[in-house]
């Protein structure tokens, strides 16, 4: 959005919290170089999160949903820093966010939603190949794809991860994470979204802020980008509406859709068993995400035969 430079001699730069891992420090410069852009200075506040600290803990060990971002929220929450800065995979479910006084107020364009393999190709896995992940929507797509494949569990940030690499086998990780490090070259394969359908949010960088605080929502404004807004808004939408969470196999990414008003959306979504012996997948269009999101999850909890597959 255009405009004017912004400045606030009474309350200095944004205070930009955000994770200390070299992921998280790279999303924030790179929100930190929108902000300059518009003449808006800002300053990163470090937190380390505590699942960021236990890596023995597997996601499903660590309590609750949104482990990697309450740390960070209550920050901004208590008035120590201006502006969560979040992968906007990392969010919990639960909606409204607004509910603990913070909002969502800003997505910038959104870097590349697909998952890749570092190591081995999905061809090139040899039957009985083992796959590093710590997510249970990649394994039971991959299961799904390969059922001959071992998967075995892996947490940490992306130098870990790669550190961890199986001898002829692979790790899976976000696209977006080996782009923003530095790292493509060692993709050996981008998995495309027919294939692997991605987490709600992925390659989105989410910007959090205290309601109220409407010097810093004027300026996360200027450097949301709408269409990316609405669409993580919509995969949200689903997500909520399952009642899943980060350990949950469950995907969903949806696109503006081309041939339609400006403001459609389409939205594909998938819920599978933990095992990958069973995928459903749909997708629907609309102009308003929230109800989009609402309507694919239902087509895929009734419709598709995923009410089965959702714990109660």
């Amino acid at each position: 959005m255009a405009g004017a430079p912004a400045r606030d001699v009474d309350r200095g730069p944004l205070r930009l919290a955000t994770r200390a891992s070299p992921l998280a420090r790279e999303q924030t410069r790179r929100v930190a170089q929108r902000l300059e852009a518009i003449g808006c200075p800002s300053v990163s506040v470090v937190i380390e999160p505590e699942a960021d600290r236990r890596l023995e803990l597997t996601i499903g060990e660590l309590a609750g949903h949104g482990v990697f971002v309450g740390e960070i929220e209550r920050c901004v929450a208590l008035g120590d820093a201006d502006v969560a800065v979040h992968s906007a995979k990392d969010l919990p479910a639960s909606a409204p966010l607004s509910d603990d006084g913070l909002v969502l107020a800003a997505v910038p364009e959104r870097g590349d939603p697909r998952d890749a393999l570092v190591g081995e190709s999905l061809s090139g896995l040899k039957p009985g190949a083992s796959v590093a992940t710590g997510s249970a929507r990649r394994l039971a797509q991959l299961a799904s794809l390969r059922p001959d494949l071992c998967f075995v569990e892996l947490r940490g940030n992306i130098a870990r991860r790669l550190e961890r690499l199986p001898p002829g086998g692979a790790v899976v990780v976000a696209a977006a994470a080996l782009e923003r490090l530095g790292l493509s070259g060692q993709a050996a394969q981008i998995l495309p979204v027919s294939t692997m359908l991605p987490q709600v949010g992925q390659g989105a960088i989410a910007l959090r802020c205290r309601a109220g605080d409407r010097r810093t929502l004027a300026l996360l404004a200027r450097i949301d980008d709408d269409a990316a807004h609405r669409c993580v808004r919509a995969e949200r939408a689903f997500l909520a509406r399952l009642g899943g969470g980060c350990d949950a196999p469950v995907g969903a990414y949806a696109v503006p859709a081309d041939g339609h008003r400006p403001g459609w959306i389409e939205l594909e979504g998938l819920l599978a068993s933990a095992d990958g012996h069973v995928v459903v997948r749909a997708r629907k269009q609309g102009d308003d995400p929230e109800a989009l999101g609402g309507a694919l999850a239902q087509a895929l909890l009734e419709e598709a035969g995923g009410r089965s597959l959702v714990a109660t």
